[in-house]
């Protein structure tokens, strides 16, 4: 009778014990917060209309100018995390101005999910009036990471997040330039571009010994929603492993993928119409892409007069970004702005993409304050609405765009472009109306190669040029060789395309430098 007691006994506390570490593990799972919770939401979101984010700002701060939203600075000794044995600290930005809809932010723990909440003492609001009780209700427009990058013990900010779904990031020595997306819809069409933004972010409390950190947002628009993780590595080069899952709520015209944002002014290959102490003016100077085939492609970027979209269709992409190319302080003179410090933007997928095509979109621009450029990834086909697409790609932020590059193929190091003349008998050059381009190739496999090399130009142009020379020779400075391009354009209200590489017999030696001029230049 005893046995059978002791046995039954035996048996409730085997059952309890069973039934607590279900439980245990039932709580552990509940919290173990990934990209599928956010999915879920995005997907929810894709199958109901559209809900637009409704502003709660006064006037006073809608109406405000850039220099007053400036003054509203986060108070530093606030930092969230800042008393915390760890690596990562957050700051977050005010509302104010078209940053008028907040934005929800939660910190995810071991154990549990938290919206971090707005609360105006975190910010010093300047010389800006404003009535206490108008911002009490306010919200958070975006968030920004710091992490000792540069100096041990010294926090620097290495991530921003603001404005509808774009995102800033920087490695050691480097300042903001050109910025990523998360998603761009029928960019460049008539109908106008529609910009989802990501609407609430899930972050990741880091541990004392972390060197990432991990981050998801849940991202809406008209007629997309969609979840992401950004897993964020800073250091020499800083790195962000991104994850979406994409759903649409409606057909759209063109869907950008990965998309990067930037901005070109003038440079070496489009000098300044006016005089500037500055020779080129841009965080990027031009689009590099790896094609699934193994071809390497530099196109140098424009301001035009008008919009132009450039299509460069290419399956299972190897990568492609927006490139600082140049890092010669003496090529910027800006001691303000540093464009030699700012950081490649290089987009590395990861799996394979499928058939679609890179653009790149370059839009009109006055001034250095507007970005114009604009370069995604655009699929042959897209799904039914509702269908989830996945993208994993890992971001490049660098200025060591050297290591992009396989070493048996040489880059262009200089797009110069100059009136086009010819040397008379007396010495003297004389311009002939033709236009040209003195394009340097350089490469470590290149600069071992005998300066007797045999090494000719492969040229193609548009209709609408006639090639006037093409020239090959070796430079003894860069160790490479530089192509003299000089054509006569037919119609100058046209753009004219053109395509060049270096060849030695058989083999290809560099990448193809593929470049438009603008209509009336």
């Amino acid at each position: 009778m005893l046995n059978n007691v002791n046995k039954k006994v035996g048996l409730v506390k085997m059952r309890w014990v069973g039934a607590a570490v279900l439980l245990a593990l039932y709580a552990n799972n509940s919290w173990a917060f990934n990209i599928d919770d956010v999915a879920k939401q995005a997907k929810a979101l894709a199958g109901k209309g559209y809900e637009a984010p409704k502003s709660n700002l006064p006037s006073q701060f809608r109406d405000m100018k850039f220099a007053d939203y400036q003054q509203i600075q986060f108070n530093h000794d606030k930092a969230y995390w800042g008393k915390l044995r760890t690596p990562f600290k957050l700051e977050f930005y005010h509302q104010g101005m078209y940053f008028d809809t907040p934005v929800k932010i939660n910190e995810v723990t071991a154990s549990s999910v938290r919206e971090i909440k707005y609360n105006p003492d975190y910010f010093n609001f300047g010389n800006v009036k404003h009535d206490a009780d108008s911002v009490k209700n306010l919200g958070f427009a975006g968030f920004k990471v710091l992490y000792p990058l540069n100096k041990k013990g010294k926090d620097d900010e290495i991530t921003s997040f603001l404005g509808a779904s774009y995102f800033r990031v920087i490695g050691e020595g480097q300042v903001y330039g050109l910025s990523a997306r998360g998603l761009a819809i029928d960019t460049a069409l008539p109908s106008g571009e529609e910009f989802p933004r990501f609407k609430e972010f899930w972050i990741e409390r880091p541990k004392p010994q972390d060197k990432q950190l991990v981050i998801y947002a849940l991202l809406d628009s008209p007629r997309a929603s969609g979840a992401y993780r950004f897993i964020i590595k800073p250091g020499k080069e800083s790195t962000v492993d991104v994850q979406s899952k994409v759903y649409l709520r409606d057909n759209v015209g063109k869907l950008g993928v990965a998309p990067l944002t930037s901005m070109f002014l003038f440079g070496a290959n489009q000098p300044s119409p006016v005089t500037n102490f500055r020779n080129e003016l841009h965080d990027s100077n031009g689009l590099s892409i790896h094609a699934g085939n193994g071809e390497w492609i530099w196109r140098p970027l424009n301001n035009p007069k008008h919009l132009a979209v450039s299509t460069f269709t290419v399956e299972n992409p190897k990568g492609f970004g927006l490139l600082q190319r140049g890092r010669d302080f003496s090529h910027y003179q800006d001691l303000d702005d540093r464009y030699d410090l700012r950081p490649s933007g290089w987009v590395e997928p990861q799996g394979d993409w499928g058939k679609g095509r890179v653009e790149l979109v370059e839009i009109p621009t006055a001034d250095e304050t507007n970005d114009n450029i604009v370069a995604f990834w655009t699929p042959e086909s897209l799904p039914e609405p509702g269908k989830e697409m996945n993208f994993q790609y890992r971001l490049h932020f660098t200025r060591d765009e050297n290591q992009l590059h396989q070493d048996d193929v040489a880059w262009v190091k200089n797009t110069l472009r100059s009136a086009g003349d010819v040397k008379q008998s007396n010495l003297v050059r004389q311009p002939d109306g033709s236009i040209a381009f003195t394009i340097d190739f350089v490469g470590k496999a290149m600069s071992k190669l005998p300066d007797n090399t045999q090494v000719a130009p492969q040229v193609s142009v548009g209709n609408n040029a006639d090639v006037v020379e093409q020239s090959v020779r070796y430079n003894p400075v860069t160790k490479g060789w530089r192509l003299v391009l000089r054509l006569r354009v037919k119609d100058n209200k046209q753009p004219t395309e053109m395509r060049a590489a270096l060849v030695s017999g058989d083999k290809t030696l560099t990448e193809t430098w593929s470049y438009q001029l603008p209509a009336n230049e």
